[in-house]
């Protein structure tokens, strides 16, 4: 079960009476209130429950799936009558404010990002608004409940019969004479293996806005889509991230693969990254910082000889990125595996994807997607993929 004791211990040094949202705060919003619109709807949370004020259009379905059990409508506060008043921006505000004053919420804190119109409005109207910037939300959605960690197993299910998808299609593939991948003769491209990717996830019920399918020295640029024909010689990243449609919840996952025998130079790199990433998951456990798990794969790639940015913070080549960062309603949100990671949390979802770029030779990266665990272990891995370099 979820607990919001610490957001409510937030509110009370705030001496604050709730907790507002009518922002683009979508993950968060969602978080507290089991609620999604496409409009924008305002979510209020007290202590004592969640209030939502929504469009009439919305507020059956509200009652149906939202967590709260005050749901009014914007119909209710004369919603027409104050726009058309006042202007839209202004009728807006005064349907806000009557109905957190129904509520007898007179302060309120709000998220980094909440419109300063809407919050000078407000304050205009008699009621405080305190902006923060901890990220308290995002802090409570960081330890997943049980329910919440298996949601993100199923989606990584998914995602493991999407990442299958790609290396059947690639395993597959012919050599042409040009040294690029052939599939029923036509050439195979990162736009391909996409789209096999995309389509086992719809199956899946899972949706993605990107992936990343990077051949020869596109994949030397960690987060570069990948595009064209793919290489039969070179490392071919794929990195799948995709969210559930139904629980909302993403998973992540990485893998590279290679279709013909790779030279010794490869070999070392994939072998190297495959260790580092034992040392990452191996460091993990409840009270170990983020940090800690970064330098633990920092000292295997140094000892093999690779450059760091912990070791050159000005390089571009080697391991250029951090270890890791937790998953959930948003693909990247805390905690980080990174040079300034904090303390690792039972209930964290995060991922461990250390890896090796340059352009020269391309990328390799692994990724897996663990939970950390009050077991003698620290964590269970939520991945069950192969590492298989050559396919």
């Amino acid at each position: 079960m979820r607990s919001t004791e610490r957001l409510d211990a937030f509110l009370d040094e705030r001496d604050a009476d709730a907790y507002l949202f009518d922002t683009d705060e979508q993950s968060d919003q969602y978080y507290l209130s089991g609620f999604t619109a496409p409009d924008p709807f305002v979510a209020c949370y007290r202590p004592d429950g969640m209030a939502l004020l929504v469009s009439g259009l919305e507020y059956g379905r509200a009652k149906k799936e939202s967590r709260a059990d005050d749901i009014a409508r914007l119909g209710a506060y004369d919603y027409r009558s104050r726009v058309a008043e006042h202007g839209r921006q202004a009728g807006r505000i005064e349907t806000i404010a009557a109905f957190l004053a129904d509520r007898a919420v007179e302060s309120v804190v709000v998220p980094a990002r909440f419109p300063v119109a809407t919050a000078d409005g407000l304050r205009d109207r008699g009621i405080s608004v305190y902006p923060e910037s901890s990220g308290i939300i995002t802090e409570l959605r960081s330890r997943k409940t049980d329910d919440e960690v298996d949601a993100i197993e199923t989606v990584q299910r998914a995602n493991e019969r999407a990442m299958a998808s790609a290396r059947d299609l690639i395993a597959s593939a012919s050599v042409g004479e040009d040294g690029h991948l052939y599939h029923e003769g036509e050439p195979l491209t990162s736009e391909r293996v996409t789209r096999a990717i995309e389509h086992t996830l719809i199956d899946t019920d899972c949706a993605l806005e990107d992936t990343i399918v990077a051949g020869g020295a596109d994949a030397a640029d960690p987060h570069d889509r990948g595009s064209g024909p793919l290489p039969a010689d070179a490392p071919i990243v794929v990195d799948i991230f995709p969210r559930s449609k139904a629980s909302r919840y993403h998973a992540d996952m990485t893998r590279t693969f290679v279709a013909t025998a790779p030279n010794d130079g490869l070999r070392d790199r994939y072998a190297v990254t495959e260790r580092a990433k034992e040392a990452a998951l191996e460091t993990i456990e409840p009270g170990v910082t983020g940090a800690a798990v970064h330098d633990a794969v920092c000292d295997v790639y140094e000892t093999a000889g690779y450059a760091t940015l912990r070791s050159d913070p000005e390089t571009d080549v080697g391991f250029i990125h951090s270890t890791g960062h937790g998953v959930g309603l948003d693909v990247h949100e805390s905690p980080r595996l990174g040079p300034e990671g904090g303390e690792l949390e039972a209930g964290h979802v995060v991922t461990v994807e250390p890896g090796l770029y340059d352009p020269a030779v391309g990328g390799i990266r692994l990724e897996d997607l663990v939970v950390v665990t009050d077991s003698e272990r620290g964590y269970r891995n939520l991945t069950d993929f192969p590492t298989e370099f050559l396919v």
